[in-house]
């Protein structure tokens, strides 16, 4: 026990205080999960429009107008009524929007950054696709039989419209894959090293 410059005992000289206790910030386990499904689906989306461009679309520009009608009409219906498909088109920004959330909410800014861009990205490329790609392949089906269709005026907005906006989306795409990317790298460093409080002074 210490004294005091008046001579009384101090008795908290034995006790210094304490630097008061620092709540540890839950971390969601989702995350990881989350990430790893976006990074995946975006992958499979931005392939789905690469090949398009590579090899589908040159291909189909080989053929005859009737033919080029008759197999995107194929290829859309095959595609619309794929449910998998329609998991992995909505499931890329769903899980890529609530991802970035949950990290910026945990406190790790710089990966939520990264897949807030790739949300935003893909959110885009969703865009491009109902405003330009949809009505398009809407027209192509209302023309009906390619067997009985005289004006094949529409393949040659696919072959400029059409394919033109596809390069965008692949573009799109895969710059937001590269983001998510880097986030998963970001999270993995986070992950690796739990954040320990510092005490007072240090």
């Amino acid at each position: 026990m210490s004294y005091n410059p008046t001579g009384t005992p101090n008795p908290y000289a034995a006790h210094p205080p304490q630097a008061p206790a620092v709540a540890p910030v839950r971390r969601s386990k989702a995350v990881g999960p989350l990430l790893m499904i976006a990074t995946i689906t975006m992958g499979l989306m931005a392939g789905l429009f690469f090949a398009y461009d590579i090899s589908v679309m040159p291909g189909l520009a080989r053929t005859d107008d009737r033919t080029y009608v008759e197999a995107m009409q194929n290829f859309n219906a095959l595609i619309d009524g794929n449910g998998l498909f329609g998991m992995v088109f909505i499931g890329a920004l769903l899980a890529a929007a609530v991802a970035a959330f949950l990290e910026h909410r945990q406190g790790r800014r710089g990966a939520a950054l990264w897949i807030g861009a790739a949300a935003v990205l893909y959110f885009v490329a969703l865009m491009i696709t109902f405003s330009v790609n949809i009505p398009l392949n809407n027209d192509l089906a209302a023309a009906g039989d390619p067997a009985k269709i005289t004006d094949f005026s529409i393949v040659e907005k696919f072959k400029g419209t059409w394919e033109a906006s596809n390069i965008v989306r692949t573009l799109v795409c895969t710059a937001a894959l590269g983001f998510l990317a880097r986030a998963l790298v970001l999270h993995g460093r986070g992950s690796a090293v739990p954040a320990v409080p510092r005490p007072y002074g240090v």
